[in-house]
């Protein structure tokens, strides 16, 4: 019974987070969603009190298991740093090839949506975000300590920089609905991180 429950409960979510991914939060639609699972409206609020409430568990449990998958775990594999970053970004460029170039980055979408006007959201938002940046900046330190990544470079701000390119590369190849877009950022950034080497 309880491992029924949970299957409904993830259900729920991974379709709310296409639909919200899509549409928006703010135009997702309930009724898209349950039509989606087959789930009834009762058994929707019975796991989410609210749609507000269903929101914030795609953020804290979707998209922040998303960001483990396929940011933070590659982020942590043995290796000079900046190939290993490199070659995650790769990888994540392949990713983005499909449908991610139409619809954008999930969490920067999201940040552009509703940071402005729900607290609840944007602090989500930016302890995933702060999760992201310290990935980069852990590896980079590595970097330092190994004597492959200059000492020159400030870890901190320079993951600030990476995360910023890498956010703002998606959101351009999204806005110009093209993956020749997201590879000429792509090539930059690259060129970029190659300088960061001793």
């Amino acid at each position: 019974m309880h491992s029924d429950a949970d299957a409904t409960r993830r259900s729920l979510l991974e379709a709310a987070y296409e639909e919200i991914h899509r549409f928006g939060f703010q135009a997702a639609s309930l009724n898209a969603i349950l039509d989606r699972t087959g789930v009834t409206k009762g058994a929707l609020y019975h796991h989410f009190g609210s749609k507000l409430q269903l929101g914030y568990a795609v953020l804290d449990e979707h998209i922040a298991e998303e960001l483990e998958r396929l940011w933070f775990e590659p982020l942590r594999q043995h290796g000079h740093p900046i190939d290993v970053l490199m070659e995650t970004i790769t990888q994540m460029g392949k990713h983005y090839q499909s449908e991610e170039i139409t619809l954008g980055c999930p969490l920067n979408n999201l940040a552009q949506e509703m940071s402005a006007i729900d607290d609840g959201f944007r602090e989500r938002i930016d302890t995933l975000y702060k999760r992201w940046l310290l990935s980069i900046e852990t590896l980079l330190i590595r970097g330092q300590q190994e004597g492959s990544v200059a000492a020159s470079v400030d870890p901190a701000d320079t993951s600030y920089f990476i995360l910023a390119s890498l956010e703002g590369c998606m959101s351009m190849a999204k806005n110009a609905q093209s993956n020749q877009e997201l590879m000429r950022c792509g090539k930059g950034l690259m060129s970029y991180l190659s300088s960061l080497r001793t």
